[in-house]
């Protein structure tokens, strides 16, 4: 890493277990906290996320203020059950109608900031297994003790599930073999991030509702970048969360988000969108008996203004819906 990156790997870096809700809560004053969880047919897990978040961080110790959950458009019980836990919940076609609806992770957490009012807000994935509330408590963390930090970015182990056995590291191999070397070749200063890709990540709304979102798998990167060249590289930092066990993926659907992050980094060297947004073809091939069939998909990035930009936002009460 060059010299500068060094100095703020050691300066920004942090563990999650060096605060308490108890430590933070003394220390929000009289900010407000929302948490967010996109969610798309996880019914297995996001009552158990948001039952653990509300008894620990809104019941016991009121840290978090809004426990939201932005249903994308799932086809099993997700929204009943993280209602039923204790969640806000939101359908993601529903918030903004006039903009549309676009699939993906992304348009969930930019719809996020016109239905939630904290002045911070943290992200939080829904198919989290073995949830610990210490993932939010990490995540607030710096930016309800640091007054220089703006954005939090998590790191973790990453078990891989093979199939036969579970391995302790290896979940991470779209950040490995895509992510992480084009980061490096083009955006140096983020060398120093552990795992740029990682799911769970908090900001200040100031900053969030000043950069686009990306819709599809793009939006970690692509946020990483824009929160760069926004905030600086000193606004930025990571906290080691321990371990992350949650669904893995298989090859085939790894490809396709290393598709979509290639494209959202095409964009932001570009820095341009084409009408309609970046798109490209990506041909797989499946094993049919005693041969192989081509399976072809359209990889399509889209993206989403910042939020302030957005007539809407800036005409609700305290520029978002109650």
């Amino acid at each position: 890493m060059r010299q500068d990156v060094q100095k703020w790997f050691a300066r920004r870096s942090y563990h999650g277990s060096q605060w308490s809700p108890e430590q933070l809560l003394a220390h929000k004053g009289g900010r407000t906290v929302s948490v967010v969880l996109p969610a798309r047919n996880e019914a297995e897990t996001v009552g158990q996320i948001v039952a653990a978040l509300r008894e620990g961080l809104v019941e016991t110790v009121p840290l978090i203020d809004e426990l939201v959950v932005i249903d994308s458009d799932s086809t099993d019980e997700t929204a009943l059950i993280a209602a039923a836990a204790g969640a806000r919940v939101f359908s993601q076609a529903e918030i903004l109608p006039g903009h549309g609806n676009v699939p993906g992770k992304g348009e969930a957490l930019w719809k996020s900031l016109a239905v939630t009012s904290g002045d911070v807000l943290a992200f939080i994935d829904s198919d989290l297994k073995e949830f610990d509330t210490g993932f939010a408590v990490g995540l607030l963390g710096p930016l309800l003790t640091e007054p220089g930090v703006q954005f939090v970015k998590s790191c973790y182990d990453r078990p891989l599930n093979d199939g036969t056995t579970i391995l302790p590291a290896g979940g991470g191999r779209v950040t490995e073999l895509v992510a992480r070397p084009l980061l490096n070749l083009f955006w140096p200063e983020l060398a120093g991030l552990v795992q740029p890709l990682a799911g769970e990540y908090a900001g200040r709304r100031s900053l969030l509702e000043r950069i686009p979102f990306v819709s599809g798998y793009g939006v970690e990167i692509g946020m990483l970048i824009d929160v760069l060249e926004t905030a600086g590289l000193d606004a930025m930092a990571q906290v080691d969360l321990g371990v992350r066990s949650h669904r893995n993926s298989s090859d085939a659907a790894l490809a396709r988000m290393a598709a979509q992050i290639q494209l959202t980094v095409r964009s932001r060297l570009r820095c341009e969108v084409p009408a309609g947004g970046h798109a490209t073809q990506l041909t797989q091939f499946l094993r049919e008996g005693d041969r192989f069939l081509a399976d072809t998909h359209e990889i399509v990035v889209g993206e989403r203004p910042p939020m302030v930009e957005v007539p809407e936002y800036g005409a609700l009460p305290a520029g978002r819906v109650a």
